[in-house]
């Protein structure tokens, strides 16, 4: 894809810079925060007065992302998303240029659906080898499955505005929510950073639910 828009994204690599000093948020105040769309709409699934609102902070490059939506996604939400017990949000922090294509790909295919764009997500996880391999076919191939030509394809990748909205918001996530790699969760305000099992994920959900 001839992703040569100006070197905005750059900005996408500074951040593996340590985490900004002072004394952290309240949890109120992070829950606030966290809650808070910036510049895109929000990817949003379940019920939106569940008691447990789960934010998920990922990378289309980032392996324990993909293996989070493959192995772990499909079990929480047919267990408590689906349940109503979970509202599940799902936002973009792109560690490179690759996994920027693919989320605005993503929003593409997706057009504020977020049924369709968790489906495009979940193909573009399976497809992960692929994409950081061969980007550009891999993106005409997953925009292909989903009704896009090569050129609607092109004029996706191409939407500058987009871009920005995008690193928008992950500069949003890394100086107001201290998130600087993926994937990293928000359960109810409280940060859980790296891979997490459906088991320990429900360790900290069930207390929740009996309150």
């Amino acid at each position: 894809m001839n992703v040569r828009r100006r070197v905005a994204f750059a900005t996408f690599l500074a951040f593996a810079s340590p985490a900004m000093p002072g004394a952290a948020l309240a949890q109120s105040a992070i829950a606030a925060a966290v809650g808070k769309p910036v510049s895109l709409p929000d990817i949003a699934i379940g019920s939106a007065n569940a008691p447990i609102t789960i934010t998920e902070y990922s990378s289309m490059s980032c392996p324990h992302c993909a293996a989070f939506g493959q192995n772990v996604f499909p079990m929480l939400r047919s267990k408590y998303i689906d349940t109503g017990k979970v509202r599940f949000v799902f936002r973009e922090f792109p560690l490179d240029i690759k996994a920027a294509a693919a989320s605005i790909l993503a929003r593409c295919i997706g057009k504020d659906d977020s049924e369709k764009y968790l489906g495009a997500v979940e193909m573009l996880f399976k497809l992960q080898d692929r994409l950081m391999a061969q980007t550009k076919d891999t993106l005409i191939y997953v925009g292909k499955q989903h009704g896009m030509s090569e050129q609607d394809v092109k004029t996706c990748e191409e939407d500058q505005a987009q871009f920005d909205k995008l690193n928008a918001d992950q500069q949003y996530a890394h100086r107001e929510l201290k998130v600087t790699s993926t994937p990293t969760f928000f359960l109810n305000g409280v940060r859980l950073q790296g891979s997490m099992s459906f088991e320990e994920l429900e360790e900290r959900i069930e207390p929740l639910l009996k309150k």
